[in-house]
């Protein structure tokens, strides 16, 4: 989580409770109770918050229409905010959108704050001041009247900016839903506001909490034909499902472990059942793995995706294995990182005759897709070599290696790659002076792992990193730049993940480059497979990923998508 996105996440926590100390906010967060005192000095500075002994709390002007807000987003909140999350899925970099004034949309504003180059039209005031705050975003806020509870406006103003507007997609809720009627509003003019982004929309996506389904509005403003999509949570009766499904309406369906995306099915094409066990949902990598997988199912339009999230946990994985196999799929895509977990899980997808692809970390019985990790290491190694060789003159002081046991012997050989190219650029490496460290796989151990290991080293020492992936390398980096030993520092990852690639851009920064693995190519490749597999098609054991190793010299001519400015907004 970057400075931003934390300091955000503690305003949304404030509008949630009201008033928090610096205690409860280092603890949900992890982190000390200096860097949260600087989080909220900085957001006082920008007035979004008031600080008080040992805390804060929201700005006095916010206490009355405020107060009523936060009784709205209290209503339903766990389903909304399950809702607002797998919405936000739908949105990628430089798109044009719309949040309604719906408490829902005000959650899934702040699920947004990793997307660049977006522009969000809306008419609710708080919506648009959360996502306002970050340059990289356009907040269009459409005039109009301003409502009793002063958090949003509407009326014939808002509808004539509308006609003139372009949305990619427009996300609005609604007070009840049928499908004889659609979308209902209770309020006329939030009804012909959303009646006129019909209009302006190429998507509209319904934000339906499951209490809605079979409640009756004032005004209907939207038929079920005019739905592209709708987002709900699993209290949605199955008959419901089956009447959506039987209209042809695209549905994502969030429960407590497994999100269902129930496409629109072509009666001509054979329909599957494909479940995906993700490594987690706090790595960018694979985060942009499930995007892509997401991605290339909607564009196959026979596949129902059952998602699960392993969190980085063996046990966590078996549990899920069991739900994915109690949706009845006719395949799995699995992506786990404990090599004895991986055993026991396999031996469940074997037991219920369902064929598995696995994702970078390998298991017995299953299609291997994704890293050539010794290949993908050599590469870094290599690349770290012939860094130290042009700026060190060859010789550096202290080699760490930031490695992850948990998963197997295969993976290691990412690790074992780095090595061999870094000794075959350099010749002999300094092995009295070589740490081997644990990352955990995520940036907050690699941070504190190579935190202690840095103090026992001089501080003058030149360090090189080789590491297991970005995460580890960024853990790495944020432990250098706390002892100020940037100038002594070269670091090299794997992957080539987003926060990886905006690192690689900076001028002057540790990290010399990481290997990439494409993981926003997986999705496309990885169903492709999944085809050929129920199909009974021929495959070889393992498929491969082709790698590069990126630097700051490639990157734009790699990624150029990366690079480009905020985006506006178009018009008809």
């Amino acid at each position: 989580m970057t400075t931003y996105e934390r300091q955000q996440e503690i305003l949304r926590l404030l509008q949630e409770y009201g008033t928090l100390s610096v205690v409860q906010i280092a603890d949900h967060f992890t982190v000390s109770e200096g860097t949260v005192r600087n989080d909220l000095n900085y957001l006082e500075d920008q007035q979004q918050l008031v600080r008080i002994r040992g805390g804060a709390t929201l700005p006095n002007g916010a206490s009355g229409s405020a107060a009523v807000f936060q009784n709205r987003l209290q209503k339903n909140a766990d389903a909304k905010k399950k809702i607002s999350r797998w919405a936000s899925e739908l949105v990628t970099d430089g798109d044009v959108l719309l949040l309604d004034a719906s408490t829902t949309a005000y959650h899934m504003a702040t699920f947004l704050q990793d997307r660049h180059n977006i522009t969000v039209v809306t008419n609710q005031i708080e919506a648009g001041r959360l996502l306002a705050v970050d340059p990289s975003k356009r907040v269009i806020l459409l005039g109009g009247q301003m409502r009793a509870d002063g958090m949003a406006v509407t009326g014939v103003i808002g509808q004539e900016v509308l006609r003139n507007l372009h949305l990619d997609t427009a996300f609005i809720s609604c007070v009840g839903f049928s499908l004889e009627t659609g979308l209902m509003e209770s309020d006329i003019d939030e009804a012909l506001l959303k009646m006129q982004v019909l209009q302006s929309a190429s998507r509209v996506v319904a934000l339906v909490d499951s209490s809605k389904f079979g409640k009756v509005g004032l005004r209907p403003f939207a038929s079920v034909s005019q739905i592209a999509h709708i987002v709900t949570d699993d209290g949605i009766a199955p008959q419901m499902v089956e009447r959506l499904r039987a209209a042809r309406v695209s549905l994502t369906i969030c429960g407590e472990h497994t999100v269902q995306s129930l496409i629109r099915q072509p009666a001509e094409r054979a329909a599957y059942k494909i479940g995906f066990a993700n490594l987690s949902e706090a790595i960018p990598f694979a985060v942009d793995v499930r995007r892509g997988i997401e991605k290339a199912a909607q564009k196959a339009s026979n596949i129902d995706l059952i998602y699960v999230d392993n969190a980085l946990d063996g046990a966590t994985a078996i549990r899920a294995a069991d739900d994915v196999i109690a949706q009845q799929v006719d395949l799995v895509i699995e992506y786990q990182i404990d090599e004895s977990a991986g055993h026991i899980i396999m031996n469940k997808f074997k037991q219920a005759h369902i064929p598995v692809i696995a994702i970078d970390i390998p298991m017995v019985g299953a299609t291997y897709f994704g890293v050539d990790n010794f290949v993908a290491g050599k590469l870094a190694g290599e690349a770290l070599g012939r860094w130290i060789s042009e700026h060190w003159h060859g010789q550096f002081d202290a080699l760490i290696v930031l490695e992850e046991k948990r998963a197997g012997t295969k993976p290691a050989a990412r690790i074992q790659g780095q090595l061999h190219g870094l000794h075959e650029a350099l010749g002999s490496l300094p092995t009295d002076q070589t740490l081997y460290l644990d990352s955990g796989n995520n940036r907050e151990t690699s941070y504190a792992n190579t935190l202690a290991a840095l103090e026992r080293l001089p501080g003058r020492a030149k360090t090189a990193f080789i590491c297991f992936n970005d995460d580890a390398a960024l853990g790495a980096l944020a432990a250098v730049k706390q002892l100020n030993r940037q100038l002594q520092t070269a670091i090299v990852g794997q992957g080539a993940d987003r926060p990886m690639r905006d690192e690689i851009r900076k001028a002057r920064s540790p990290i010399i480059g990481s290997t990439a693995f494409m993981p926003e190519r997986y999705g496309e490749c990885i169903l492709d497979i999944a085809l050929k597999r129920l199909t009974g098609e021929p495959l070889p054991p393992a498929i491969y990923m082709e790698h590069v190793f990126i630097n700051h010299d490639n990157i734009d001519d790699i990624y150029p998508e990366d690079a480009k400015p905020v985006g506006g907004y178009g018009t008809p």
